[in-house]
């Protein structure tokens, strides 16, 4: 929560040309704005004076032509007005939403660019609100503050010209309120700054606890934790109705105060005004117009004092959001990267050492080499480095120590798209899209096609029961794959891989947890899978690779035995030893 508990500067001007700069392509939006602007700022404050005209020239004189004529003149400012006014909110808040989808693409695209490094440290919740809330707190700048403030200064500086005009004397005893309004609006600044902050922390703890709790319904319910997580969850609202309820009191006594201010200005007109006007120094309709002009010129200064809080709120926000642009992904392209031409699957490790912090090693001079075509397994206990060496094949992470090769090239120097687009990756925990099971197959190349698809799917033991899914092929999948069984989603990522055509294919516990019947059905994909192609495959199941060509048996990041089943069993090492508990546990 600490980079939400961030105030940031109400003005940060290295933040702001950088935010410009996506003000830039929008710049028209500006140009139609600035005159609505001005024309908008005049014709709502033209009125006090037009009734001053009207009233000591020819309501005095019983003229009624000239009367109509004001009331005429008037009625069409009042008529330019609304439509000058529709039309700066109409660019203004276009203008906002314009710069939002420029930035929500562009920090997407960014986002997606990122290593995996990157999301391991950062919780979801955290990224979702750099693209949600602190986006949304940008729009709210650009389309209610950054050109609107403008015509609050630009019409404190009409009305208050207009005042000047009329009686300077008149207007030297109305701004004697001034600086206690400002006073108070300096406490009231300050003040809410540190409401708004606690309300937008205890939100963002809510959301996070409702979340966690959504996810984990299963396990609430299954425990019986409703009562405990009901209990955590008052605590946590009532902390944030708390935070609520002091800004609310924040408003409660400013505005009120702020009114106050503005009846004692009027107070003073009329004491004074009135006076001047009993001995005719000061007409009736500048009274009235004075009158007109203080009630109208608190407005734009309460209108400032919520632009400050948009305006802090948005530069907070907006170093959040740079932060994230700013951050720069660990694995890169190398400017004179091989092409990949005749891409054959053989791999090599050399010497490898990997850790995910500092030095706490979880592979430990790690070397192995697999052939075009042949097929390894990697066994061990947990956390022996299995799912690390097929993260370091795709690229996910650098090693700090060591080769790794492809066909003979060292992986850096392969371009990570293309070295992936060779890869199919089967995992323990198969992750679907909200979509038909076509386009979870196909993942958005639109050249498999859907023929290619049924086919893959066939092999692959998934066609069978997907055509009997209420609409086939095209059924839509819940999130996450809601309405499928384990077995199921794992046979339509078989199916994936399969479509994709890999040189390469990864099986990460691609068997566990399942059924009998469905890991028969697994098993015989499996096989047809890894035929033709260079297969990694990671399984607790001993049993399950006991056909690859090799078997590297791996302890803390280790490697302590490699052959196939039958050599590494005549050793009598580790995986004897492994495969001795998994036979007599079975039986």
């Amino acid at each position: 929560m600490q980079e939400e508990e961030v105030l940031g500067k109400a003005y940060d001007s290295k933040l702001m040309k950088r935010l410009l700069k996506f003000v830039n392509p929008h710049k028209k939006y500006i140009y139609l704005a600035f005159p609505m602007l001005v024309l908008t700022s005049i014709g709502e404050n033209v009125g006090p004076y037009l009734t001053k005209e009207a009233i000591d020239n020819y309501i005095k004189t019983k003229d009624l032509a000239g009367i109509l004529n004001i009331a005429l003149i008037f009625f069409g400012v009042i008529t330019l007005t609304f439509f000058t006014r529709f039309a700066l909110s109409y660019f203004t808040n276009l203008l906002g939403q314009k710069i939002m989808y420029d930035i929500r693409v562009k920090l997407f695209s960014h986002l997606q660019s990122l290593s995996l490094k990157y999301f391991d440290k950062n919780p979801v919740g955290r990224v979702m609100t750099r693209l949600t809330s602190d986006i949304e707190a940008l729009n709210e700048l650009f389309s209610s503050g950054l050109i609107t403030v403008f015509g609050d200064i630009l019409t404190l500086l009409i009305i208050v010209g207009l005042m000047f005009f009329l009686d300077w004397k008149l207007t030297l005893v109305t701004f004697t309120v001034f600086p206690i309004l400002f006073y108070i609006t300096f406490l009231f600044k300050k003040r809410v700054r540190f409401a708004f902050r606690e309300v937008k922390i205890r939100t963002a703890v809510i959301n996070s606890q409702l979340q966690e709790n959504i996810a984990g319904m299963n396990v609430v319910q299954l425990f019986n934790r409703q009562k405990k997580n009901y209990e955590k969850f008052v605590v946590e609202n009532e902390k944030l109705l708390d935070a609520h309820i002091k800004t609310i009191l924040n408003f409660a006594v400013f505005f009120p105060v702020v009114e106050f201010l503005n009846s004692v200005a009027i107070a003073l007109i009329l004491w004074y005004g009135g006076a001047r006007n009993l001995e005719q120094t000061l007409t009736f309709g500048t009274l009235v117009a004075f009158i007109q002009y203080a009630q109208a010129i608190f407005k734009p200064i309460r209108d400032l004092s919520e632009k400050y809080n948009i305006l802090q709120g948005a530069m907070a926000s907006s170093e959040r959001i740079f932060v994230l642009f700013d951050t720069k992904p660990v694995i890169t392209n190398s400017e004179n990267f091989v092409k990949m031409d005749n891409f054959n699957g053989e791999i090599e490790f050399k010497n490898v050492w990997f850790a995910y912090e500092n030095e706490n090693w979880i592979l430990k001079d790690v070397s192995f080499k697999i052939n075009s075509g042949e097929s390894l397994a990697l066994v061990g206990a947990t956390g022996s480095g299995k799912s690390t060496i097929i993260s370091l094949l795709c690229r996910f992470y650098e090693i700090q120590k060591g080769e790794i090769f492809i066909d003979g090239v060292e992986i850096q120097k392969i371009n990570q798209f293309e070295l992936r687009d060779k890869i199919s990756l089967v995992l323990q925990d198969v992750f679907l899209f909200s979509d038909d099971v076509f386009a979870n197959i196909r993942l958005g190349r639109k050249e498999i096609s859907e023929q290619e698809i049924i086919e893959a799917a066939k092999q692959s033991n998934a066609h069978n029961f997907i055509v009997n899914l209420s609409e086939g092929y095209k059924t839509q999948l819940r999130e996450r794959g809601s309405i499928l069984s384990t077995g199921q989603k794992q046979l339509i990522s078989f199916a994936r891989a399969l479509a994709f055509k890999p040189k390469i294919l990864v099986l990460d516990e691609a068997t566990s947890n399942i059924d009998t019947e469905t890991e028969v059905l697994i098993q015989d994909a499996v096989q047809k899978l890894m035929k033709g192609h260079t297969s990694i495959v990671v399984a607790h199941r001993l049993s399950t690779i006991q056909q690859c060509d090799k078997i590297l048996v791996l302890h803390k990041g280790l490697v302590r035995e490699i052959g196939n089943h039958q050599e590494l069993l005549e050793k009598r090492g580790l995986y004897y030893k492994l495969y001795q508990l998994q036979y007599s546990s079975a039986v």
